[in-house]
């Protein structure tokens, strides 16, 4: 019985077994969390109009890269090397605010639409 009563005697100081203990009065409470935006992103789209689609391609090294046919006639963009750059989204020096971000092509050996700058 009387080691029970020990074990019991351990077991309340160093756990207080199952007793609710008392508010620390020297606890600060924090203020309720704020909801924060994400920060914008600070990149800034290059001018690149009328520049080799391969290489605005490699100037943007590590930044998600779209091509498009400026013509509308959806032609896939196999080897950027020979296509060249009218127009891009967002516009040259314009913050770039979602990925990824788009070239607007043509063949090297056609002209850019009326539409599309370069």
């Amino acid at each position: 019985m009387r080691a029970a009563l020990a074990a019991a005697a351990v077991c309340a100081a160093a756990t207080a077994c199952g007793t609710t203990p008392e508010p620390d009065a020297k606890a600060v409470i924090s203020p309720p969390a704020t909801d924060t935006v994400a920060p914008p992103v600070t990149a800034v789209m290059p001018d690149v109009t009328g520049g080799n689609a391969l290489r605005a391609q490699e100037q943007m090294d590590g930044t998600q890269v779209r091509f498009e046919d400026a013509t509308g006639k959806d032609r896939e963009v196999v080897d950027p090397q020979a296509w060249r750059i009218c127009d891009s989204r967002p516009g040259a020096n314009q913050r770039i605010t979602s990925y990824p971000v788009v070239l607007l092509v043509v063949p090297a050996t056609e002209s850019c639409p009326a539409q599309a700058s370069g």
